[in-house]
């Protein structure tokens, strides 16, 4: 169960029965061909079609502010989420934090590997649709000494929008309360490690100067015994 608030103050409760996570899906598509061919040569299998769509065990969507992992290639990444509840579709700030080793065997296992982050506020899709590509996405990450540093900027006009997934998901009979879709993301800086401690994302709307943000910690489980 996830609650959100919502900008009047009230709060919605949703229960998640389906998890999805986009991939491969900027919306400059040849743009993202130059990243399946890059993933390609580190080993990275290509998708059969873009964009894809992984399912994801609905427990891992999560709002807590502690993720535990099992080896220092874990990280997370810059996204909104599309949660379908009985008061409409609601948009957030999310981190679908992935195993990057596990990835080169199957995105799709990588993505079941660890939690998808969720803010505790989000907007009323409907009240900000004429505007949603304005709206700004970035993430922060923070290393062992505590330094934190910008690792993704851009805005919603960099992914497929929200009204691309929701026909998506009319089309194939999930667009009910309980469905949750995560965006995908958008390139990261060069020289900065995303194998961080700590990450937070931010969504910011310039009409309302209204922000939205969730963070957490990352930490590496002991190694296991036996």
């Amino acid at each position: 169960m996830l609650t959100f608030e919502l900008p009047d103050k009230t709060t919605v409760d949703v229960h998640v029965d389906r998890l999805l996570n986009a991939g491969y899906a900027g919306r400059n598509q040849e743009a993202v061909q130059h990243h399946i061919d890059e993933l390609a040569a580190l080993g990275v299998p290509g998708p059969s079609q873009v964009p894809a769509l992984y399912p994801v065990s609905p427990y891992l969507a999560q709002q807590a502010e502690t993720v535990t992992v099992q080896h220092g290639k874990s990280s997370g990444e810059a996204e909104w989420a599309l949660v379908v509840s009985d008061r409409g579709v609601l948009i957030t700030a999310a981190s679908d934090q992935t195993d990057r080793d596990l990835e080169v065997y199957g995105v799709a296992w990588s993505k079941n590997a660890a939690p998808n982050i969720l803010a505790k506020r989000a907007w009323v899709y409907e009240e900000i649709a004429d505007h949603i590509d304005e709206i700004h996405i970035e993430s922060f990450v923070t290393d062992a000494g505590g330094v934190e540093s910008q690792l993704q900027d851009g805005s919603f006009a960099d992914l497929l929008p929200p009204s691309y997934w929701l026909d998506e998901l009319k089309a194939k009979e999930v667009a009910q309360p309980g469905t949750v879709l995560i965006s995908g993301t958008i390139p990261m800086a060069e020289g900065v490690d995303q194998f961080a401690s700590r990450w937070r994302v931010r969504l910011f709307d310039p009409r309302t100067e209204d922000s939205i943000e969730m963070s957490y910690t990352v930490e590496k489980m002991p190694e296991p015994v036996g």
